[in-house]
């Protein structure tokens, strides 16, 4: 692990509004120092507390994945990691924290795929900005030639550039939104039998560790339990309870 906590100061940055109960940069104080206690379960409590009282940060993300970690929850401190990388893909630390997590995690799991990686890079409101700018420039540079049209010819490369910069940084976006949007979870069960079909007693096709990480397939209900088909790769497909899973958005 790189870092341990994040500073208060990043957190107090991105809290809006009044806390319901208490001041939360005393809640943050108050969970940081369990955690320096070696409280890590009571730590990991105090920073979800924050969290549902909706005084989110990538920091508070981030200590929360620490805490879980250090307790022993390797699926939801994954998951807490792919939140606060989804708020700040770029983070160093962030990155190799979910890095060290995911290479301690034993057994089948779903690996991202390479331009998984490259479009996690960015947040979708940053290929945004990216793909609006590319835009505007392209618009602006056709109204600049209906006014001097004899620089079509000289500037005819430019339109093309920003053309298909404009294409593929909406392609980008379209990519984003998309993988922000994919339907995956996270096993947090040390060890989660993989049902053949939705209910307890059906045959176990396999089973999964804390940590490893599925893609959804496919939902299922009834007056007991919630199920999810869940894959690792196209071999291994099965069914899981909603209670051995966490959800956490892709990276």
């Amino acid at each position: 692990m790189r870092r341990e906590l994040q500073s208060l100061t990043v957190l107090l940055f991105a809290l809006t509004g009044k806390a319901m109960a208490e001041d939360p940069s005393s809640a943050f104080d108050a969970a940081n120092r369990l955690y320096d206690q070696g409280k890590y379960a009571e730590a990991a409590t105090g920073f979800e507390k924050l969290i549902q009282s909706k005084n989110t940060s990538p920091a508070l993300y981030y200590n929360l994945g620490n805490a879980f970690y250090k307790s022993g929850q390797m699926g939801r401190a994954i998951g807490a990691y792919r939140t606060a990388e989804r708020m700040t893909p770029r983070d160093p630390d962030l990155r190799a924290n979910l890095r060290f997590a995911r290479n301690q995690v034993q057994g089948p799991t779903q690996a991202s795929a390479t331009w998984q990686h490259w479009i996690g890079r960015l947040t979708v409101n940053e290929w945004t900005l990216l793909a609006t700018a590319a835009l505007w420039s392209f618009l602006l540079l056709l109204a600049f030639l209906q006014w001097r049209p004899a620089l079509s010819r000289s500037l005819r490369g430019g339109v093309v550039v920003l053309a298909v910069a404009t294409l593929f940084f909406g392609g980008c976006v379209a990519a984003a939104i998309y993988q922000g949007n994919s339907s995956a979870a996270i096993v947090v069960e040390r060890d989660a039998v993989v049902r053949a079909s939705p209910f307890e007693g059906s045959p176990s096709a396999f089973t999964l560790h804390d940590g490893a990480e599925v893609r959804i397939l496919d939902e299922r209900k009834d007056q007991k339990e919630e199920w999810f088909k869940v894959s690792t790769d196209p071999r291994r497909i099965g069914w899981l309870r909603r209670d051995q899973l966490h959800f956490a958005p892709q990276s």
